[in-house]
């Protein structure tokens, strides 16, 4: 990939993140508003524990979604690769993406499967655009090989 669209890429990843994020914690807000007003319960718990476990996972969701926003940010500022742990998060976020997307076919419909594949891609542009370099690829760079000298061969 050339190494022009990288920096864009992981800027337009980082947006999008960032706006999932925001997303995400506004839906989880506005189920934790219903299940409150309707005082909803599962199978005989606590709606008040109902309100708190749906505003934990909005929040958890949100800050993790915003930690890989700016995984990207950074990557994309900085131009460079991501260190270990931040790649790891993004095969996570990316994972969760996939899945989520296939889910979201049944659930909610063939756009919401396509906006959820298109943050899957930017998420894995990201990642496969600054990939592995030379630097980066464990060890010196390969010499040259000299052939023997002619007086040298085994007998």
């Amino acid at each position: 990939m050339a190494q022009v669209a990288r920096r864009p890429i992981a800027l337009v990843a980082a947006l999008v993140l960032l706006l999932e994020a925001v997303g995400i914690v506004a839906l989880n807000a506005v189920m934790a508003r219903f299940v409150e007003i309707q005082s909803m319960s599962l199978d005989g718990l606590d709606p008040d524990a109902m309100v708190t476990g749906t505003w934990a996972l909005g929040i958890v969701s949100g800050l993790l979604l915003a930690l890989c926003a700016l995984v990207c940010l950074l990557a994309g500022v900085r131009d460079r690769r991501p260190g270990r742990p931040s790649r790891v998060l993004l095969i996570g976020c990316a994972v969760v993406h996939g899945v989520l997307g296939a889910v979201t076919v049944g659930l909610v419909g063939w756009a919401a499967f396509a906006l959820m594949m298109v943050v899957l891609g930017l998420i894995v542009l990201t990642l496969v655009a600054y990939g592995e370099t030379d630097a980066d690829a464990g060890g010196p760079p390969p010499q040259p090989t000299t052939p023997p000298a002619s007086g040298s061969a085994a007998a």
